[in-house]
């Protein structure tokens, strides 16, 4: 079968020939129609992520849309490896798939997927999100970002706040659910000014794709301006800012900060498949977008390097409905 090949550690993939999965007896075979680039996906190809395997050659992608041998539309996870879903089969768990609405179709399932998982799992297998609550969004800028900011409108979030570093797109984030908006600047002082007025107007749950400097300023304003005994709940999903921050240990004995992850590992396989079928579910009631970019399989080599955070790269194969 033709596939998106990775065949060394720290090589983008290649279109070739790649030998066709064999179901098991407690597996299915999908006939895969469409696949998203994402950061766990490019992650796993340069051997980085703390979930890759370290085995050469596989099949690079980690989620898709496609169909089961019996035409139910399925979107699908965690394909047997070193079987990935960018490839024109895939074989996984029943229980790895979820049917898909008819409102939706497979490009749109495939892109929105997993950026959206990354908030929604968050908001309710970690950070169990209530109506009514203000949410930070550290890093809401990109792809997923933007689709957090939707989605905690959608879960009944009071008041939505935003940072970013581009500043044009941070500015359209109040089109789509934004209340409040805070530029990453340089200054540390103005920085930690913006967070400290947010902070003492109470925020409950932060969301936080970056890591890095921002999330230091934001834990350390948590803790010296946030509401006395009240719990924070902060959950880390991305590191696009730096692997790692410096965090005075003050600020976890001085306040009610309650840090998490969320992410493959921290949430299970079964809670993630959960997470994401209410996100399809819910995409087309609640008017979730996400901007996308269709490439077929065949120009992987030529679009793998190309893929930012403004829009989504999905590979489409086989007969796809869009």
């Amino acid at each position: 079968m033709k596939a998106a090949i990775v065949r060394e550690a720290g090589h983008a993939p290649v279109y070739g020939d790649f030998a066709e999965p064999v179901p098991s007896a407690d597996e299915v075979r999908v006939t895969v129609t469409a696949a998203a680039i994402s950061h766990v996906v490019k992650g796993r190809a340069s051997g980085k992520h703390y979930s890759s395997s370290g085995q050469f050659p596989f099949v690079v992608g980690i989620d898709g849309v496609g169909r089961l041998d019996d035409g139910r539309r399925v979107y699908f996870v965690v394909p047997k490896a070193p079987f990935g879903s960018m490839a024109e089969y895939a074989v996984v768990s029943p229980a790895h798939c979820i049917a898909l609405p008819d409102d939706i179709d497979d490009i749109t399932a495939a892109a929105i997927a997993n950026p959206g998982m990354s908030s929604w799992a968050a908001y309710t297998e970690r950070a169990k999100l209530k109506a009514g609550e203000t949410v930070l969004i550290n890093g809401a800028t990109g792809t997923a970002g933007r689709l957090a900011v939707q989605i905690a409108k959608h879960l009944g979030a009071r008041k939505v706040i935003a940072t970013g570093r581009n500043i044009d797109a941070l500015r359209s984030l109040a089109a789509i659910g934004a209340d409040v908006t805070i530029p990453l600047v340089e200054n540390d002082a103005a920085l930690g000014e913006s967070f400290k007025q947010q902070f003492a107007e109470g925020v409950d749950v932060v969301i936080d794709y970056l890591w890095g400097r921002s999330a230091e300023r934001l834990l350390i304003a948590a803790a010296k301006f946030g509401r006395d005994a009240v719990p924070l709940r902060f959950v880390q999903i991305g590191s696009s800012s730096g692997a790692d921050i410096t965090l005075p240990s003050a600020v976890l004995r001085s306040s009610a900060i309650e840090l998490m992850g969320s992410g493959i590992g921290s949430i299970s396989v079964d809670g993630l498949v959960h997470a994401v079928g209410k996100l399809l579910r819910a995409t087309t009631p609640a008017g979730l977008t996400v901007a996308v970019k269709p490439v077929p399989l065949s120009d992987v080599e030529r679009a793998w390097p190309e893929d930012d955070s403004a829009r989504r790269t999905v590979f489409t194969m086989n007969a796809v409905t869009s």
